[in-house]
């Protein structure tokens, strides 16, 4: 089961100009030929470019060089120009430099030039003037443009399960879609976002992520912290995901609201519903009971290990993005 990223810094450099040449002309039957050294070609840009096929940043290497310009030659011929790195990236990707947003690909096939190749040195055929007949110098292409950039993935999925450790988040991705996150019997199991694919019978797609799990203080920067509430904004819409088999259920919403506020004002508000999540057991049906009476929320009881009531999730799901 491959990580979902959505975060990465990237180091990337341009290729180098190919240098000129010095070159003298000869040939038969043809004396003083003159100068005839050509110019090296440009170096290869880097560019990104956004594709829908492409759903992480996990491909994105750290490191990144474009194709240096090819040097020049004689009888005037100019090097060959470095081929253009384009790395596909997810729609959706913000880069940044210096805490400055750069480029914003929200569209697909969108892009944009990273870093501009060099330029090609200048041959001696090109230093040729009246007085200098016989130019014996040639220049080196220039560097090209080197940076240290953020890519951020503003959208990760439609819909993002919030919820404490062990509240059932995986086993609940697993339910509504073929997405295969870990599940286990202690907290902490997911350390990275997982999306999986709601797929409805008019061929509606809508993309859930499993997003791993809040602890208090989290806008403290405790545990996962900042980390995990980034995830968090970049979800269209939010459900809460809470065990209803713990007596302190109420608790747990008062604090996920809480957190979420405290990270960003009015981040809250993207969760219409509460997930009550493993009526199976014995002690769940009075906890939601009192649940949707301190509330205003929708509750919607299920059990992601039995399967329960999660058709009705999905529609909720559905209309929560009225779709």
């Amino acid at each position: 089961d491959r990580r979902f990223i959505d975060w990465r810094r990237v180091r990337v450099k341009a290729g180098k100009g190919g240098a000129g040449c010095v070159s003298l002309f000869r040939a038969a039957n043809i004396a003083k030929g003159g100068p005839d050294g050509g110019d090296g070609g440009d170096g290869g840009h880097v560019i990104f470019q956004a594709d829908q096929a492409v759903r992480t940043l996990e491909p994105i290497r750290n490191n990144y060089t474009g194709k240096n310009g090819g040097q020049g030659t004689s009888r005037y011929r100019r090097g060959q120009r470095g081929n253009d790195l384009v790395i596909k990236v997810p729609v959706g990707t913000v880069f940044k430099e210096n805490n400055e947003i750069i480029a914003d690909l929200c569209k697909q096939d969108e892009s944009f030039i990273a870093c501009r190749g060099g330029m090609g040195g200048n041959g001696n055929a090109s230093f040729v003037t009246a007085t200098n007949r016989l130019p014996r110098e040639a220049t080196d292409g220039t560097l090209g443009e080197e940076k240290r950039l953020e890519a951020e993935m503003q959208t990760i999925a439609d819909v993002g399960l919030v919820g404490f450790p062990n509240a059932g988040k995986s086993t609940l991705l697993r339910a509504l879609s073929r997405a295969k996150p870990a599940v286990a019997a202690y907290p902490f199991t997911t350390r990275n976002p997982h999306v999986g694919v709601i797929e409805y019978d008019d061929y509606m797609q809508i993309a859930v992520a499993d997003i791993p799990g809040l602890v208090v203080g989290a806008h403290k920067n405790v545990g996962l912290g900042h980390s995990f509430l980034r995830h968090i904004e970049r979800c269209r819409g939010l459900l809460y995901v809470i065990d209803a088999a713990d007596d302190e259920l109420c608790n747990q919403l008062d604090a996920l609201h809480f957190e979420l506020e405290q990270y960003q004002q009015g981040l809250s508000t993207r969760s219409p519903a509460v997930v009550a999540n493993k009526i199976d057991l014995p002690q769940a049906t009075e906890n939601i009971r009192r649940l949707q009476q301190m509330t205003n929320l929708k509750v919607i009881a299920i059990s992601a290990e039995y399967q329960q009531n999660i058709q009705n999730l999905k529609n909720v799901i559905r209309d929560l993005l009225k779709l």
